[in-house]
């Protein structure tokens, strides 16, 4: 179905043309609708055969070819709300939610009927005294803090989930900024790529006028189109990475892998003030994970008491009315009855074998939480590294190298116009110039990559590209437990 931005692109594109052919084919008047023009001297065939293409065009073109996703915000944003790995994440926290009624309550009390004491031969209730209907109502009592354990350990496990998901949030966050900047560097390693292979055809004119004047070899004209070709051929690579790119964009936030994604042309200048050991008290204070794990460590030491509190039984208590039959000798009055039942915890060994089970269990999770902590630290220090590096690198090649390549480029091509120079040192300043554009693009990139790894391993509010708090809002309730 077309949503309404797409029937207003529909008529914004199709109506305004539509009017000028169909002018034209009435009165053959000149019709200028911005950058469409249709001149008079057509014939009406004509006209209308253009009518029918330029309607086919609108209607069959599809919308995610003319609709472009801009800014890095909005892909985060539909993620947030479409990524069909964050919606199970919901889906499964809100699940566990509802678990915390279930395990703390009491089960139904149970209702029971029985024909009592019949006599089998004649099946008579008025023979016998003891002969009558009995009504049981009996229910079933935990002993006093199984109960409120197992509640608690649910509530735990909706905890544990909760944080999960709000850490997956994170973690979508960071491989979307992730996906978009290396996005970001193909488009400009495309761009550079792009501007040099016209630079290359100016120089195979140029080598190719220095040979048809005797001036130059038919070897440098054949280095000149060697090095265009090789080029090209890179080129078809970059674009190729491009459109994988754009597709795992369009994947992570849920959308068509075909949907164009306009890049930003440029990244703003980066400024990112905490140190390591300030990110590192982030991470232990705001990281979902963390929390998470230490709701899972209390659930199984509620384990371990539940384990425990299972050596004491369990009580059954009933009450009973037997309906007796009024021809009967005494009068046929009813009786009424009541009793308890328990059962005896007398399997030790699989108590016992319950209680190790839970212990090694909090022992495993301990591990797993110590790993975690050692990765995350790691995780830290390995992009704050990265991240000064890039940093250095992206002021050294836009106030160092790169102007100084620039400078190589035009000293070698005005020598080699005098043909003071061969063309291979021509080639090898274009080659270095071109290397270092990529790797300053690439460093940008690396330097962005590293931030969104900080957040997320800091756990840090999400930010955009420009390094400002962008809330989002939760989708579900705070708390569902």
């Amino acid at each position: 179905m077309l949503n309404i931005l797409q029937w207003s692109s529909l008529l914004y594109f199709c109506v305004p043309l539509t009017y000028c052919i169909y002018e034209g084919l009435l009165h053959g008047t000149v019709c200028d609708n911005d950058k469409w023009q249709v001149t008079k001297g057509v014939e009406e065939m004509e006209w209308l055969k253009l009518l029918i293409v330029v309607w086919m065009t609108c209607v069959f073109t599809p919308f995610s070819a003319l609709a472009a996703v801009v800014g890095l915000d909005a892909l985060v944003k539909e993620a947030l709300q479409s990524n069909p790995e964050l919606v199970a994440a919901r889906e499964r926290w809100q699940q566990s939610g509802y678990k915390v009624e279930q395990v703390g309550s009491y089960d139904d009390p149970v209702l029971s009927f029985s024909l009592s004491s019949y006599p089998y031969d004649t099946l008579k209730r008025d023979v016998y005294s003891m002969t009558g209907d009995e009504l049981r109502l009996a229910q079933k009592f935990p002993f006093p803090g199984k109960l409120d354990t197992k509640a608690e350990m649910a509530e735990q496990e909706a905890v544990w989930f909760r944080q999960v998901y709000l850490d997956n949030r994170l973690e979508l966050v960071r491989r979307i900024k992730d996906a978009w900047y290396r996005y970001y560097a193909r488009h400009k390693a495309v761009a550079v790529t792009e501007r040099n292979i016209a630079l290359l055809d100016d120089m195979v004119r140029l080598t190719e006028v220095r040979y048809a004047t005797g001036e130059g070899l038919q070897q440098d004209v054949l280095k000149a189109q060697l090095r265009r070709s090789s080029l090209t051929d890179r080129l078809i690579g970059l674009r190729q990475q491009v459109k994988t790119l754009q597709a795992e964009l369009n994947n992570l936030a849920g959308g068509d892998a075909q949907r164009r994604i306009a890049p930003p042309d440029q990244l703003p200048e980066l400024a990112f003030e905490p140190t390591l050991a300030e990110l590192e008290q982030q991470a232990r204070q705001q990281r979902p994970l963390i929390h998470a794990y230490h709701e899972l460590i209390e659930r199984s030491r509620g384990q371990q008491r539940l384990a425990k509190l299972d050596d004491y039984p369990d009580l059954t208590m009933w009450a009973a009315w037997r309906f007796r039959d009024g021809a009967l000798a005494d009068g046929g009055t009813d009786f009424v009855s009541a009793g308890v039942s328990f059962n005896l915890p007398v399997q030790r060994d699989r108590r016992r074998a319950a209680l190790a089970d839970a212990e090694a269990g909090e022992r495993m999770v301990r591990s797993q939480y110590d790993h975690f902590l050692r990765q995350q630290t790691f995780n830290l220090y390995e992009a704050y590294n990265r991240l000064e590096e890039s940093r250095q690198q992206v002021a050294l090649y836009s106030e160092g190298i790169i102007p100084q390549a620039t400078q190589n480029v035009n000293a070698a091509l005005s020598a080699y116009r005098v043909g003071k120079v061969e063309l291979i040192s021509l080639l090898d300043a274009l080659r270095s110039l071109y290397d270092y554009q990529l790797a300053y693009y690439q460093a940008q990139s690396e330097a962005w990559r590293a931030v969104a790894r900080l957040d997320a391993e800091a756990g840090r509010q999400e930010f955009d590209q420009g390094g400002q708090v962008n809330q989002q809002n939760e989708p579900m309730k705070e708390d569902n437990r």
